[in-house]
């Protein structure tokens, strides 16, 4: 026990020292500035995607149902973005940062296994239409949803519990870098990114193999496959960084201030990549389904009908 205090206050002594450091101040600029940009953006797109599918669609979908989830959990984020980083002024666990931190934690991973569901969703109806019969409606897809909602939560309290056994729990706090906190981020990103890739290379693959009878068809598998690979792409740019570089941190270990400050930096740079999510995934949600398209556009002129499911030549959702 007194080997373990002793450790803990090692790390403290250590967190004083090593937190000295900061970034220039033009860097600083360029963070709030895009943060700022990217809050604005991401509130407008979510909020625009989230009353479209509630309000402006007249057909519940599976993937109307995941994307509804997911614009949610995207402006949750949002929502905690600047009080998270408020809170990254302080190095220990105050209340204001457990809980906005938190809340991003929880919102970021959410949208993570929301996007490998709709992966899978779309794996099911493009590689096994009869079964799809069975296994895909609306209700089940909220089934998922709800599933995924309870085990991110639970996951994220035994992270802050053990997160509190071991010495704190918030970003700034470097003696939260531990085995636990940094395996629960990667096994919340490699196993759902292993899922997403073999999914979408399977979609791909049978899309490409579709026989087309006409060139309407043709065009509408060539945009279905682009679109599967910028949702990869986005996937892969906007998360792969971040966790790189906790696998690095977890695998190197960081016993000095120069390492520690090395990885801090890396850390905040990725992150803020990763935020980029939350825009872009409202930007997919045009080219995802084609259903939103059509009803962002009535929504936009009175005059534009909308478009069934039913009317469309190829679909994913």
């Amino acid at each position: 026990m007194m080997g373990h205090w002793a450790g803990v206050h090692r790390v403290r002594t250590m967190n004083a020292t090593c937190n000295s450091s900061s970034w220039p101040e033009s860097i600083n600029y360029i963070f709030i500035t895009y943060s700022a940009l990217l809050l604005v953006l991401g509130l407008l797109l979510n909020g625009l995607a989230l009353w479209v599918f509630c309000s402006r669609m007249h057909q519940w979908t599976e993937t109307r149902v995941y994307m509804t989830n997911l614009a949610m959990a995207d402006l949750c984020l949002l929502c905690s973005l600047p009080f998270m980083l408020y809170s990254l002024r302080d190095t220990s666990d105050t209340p204001i940062c457990q809980l906005s931190q938190g809340i991003y934690l929880v919102n970021r991973y959410m949208s993570i296994s929301l996007v490998t569901a709709i992966a899978v969703d779309r794996y099911v109806a493009v590689r096994h239409p009869i079964r799809a019969r069975e296994l895909r409606s609306p209700r089940q897809a909220a089934a998922v949803c709800v599933t995924l909602w309870v085990v991110v939560v639970i996951s994220l309290v035994m992270r802050w519990r053990l997160g509190q056994q071991e010495g704190g729990f918030c970003f700034r706090n470097q003696s939260r870098q531990n085995f636990s906190t940094i395996a629960f981020s990667m096994l919340g990103f490699y196993l759902p990114l292993a899922v997403v890739v073999f999914c979408s290379l399977q979609v791909v693959t049978a899309l490409v193999q579709r026989p087309t009878t006409d060139v309407v068809q043709a065009e509408a598998t060539r945009k279905a496959t682009h679109m599967i690979w910028a949702n990869l792409v986005v996937f892969i740019i906007c998360f792969l960084p971040l966790h790189v570089v906790l696998t690095v941190q977890f695998s190197l270990g960081l016993n000095t201030c120069a390492a520690r400050y090395t990885f801090r930096r890396a850390l905040s740079i990725t992150s803020r990549l990763s935020d980029a999510n939350c825009c872009l995934d409202a930007i997919c949600y045009y080219y995802m389904a084609k259903e939103f398209q059509d009803a962002s556009m009535s929504a936009m002129s009175s005059s534009t009908p909308h478009k069934s499911q039913d009317s469309q030549s190829l679909t994913l959702t």
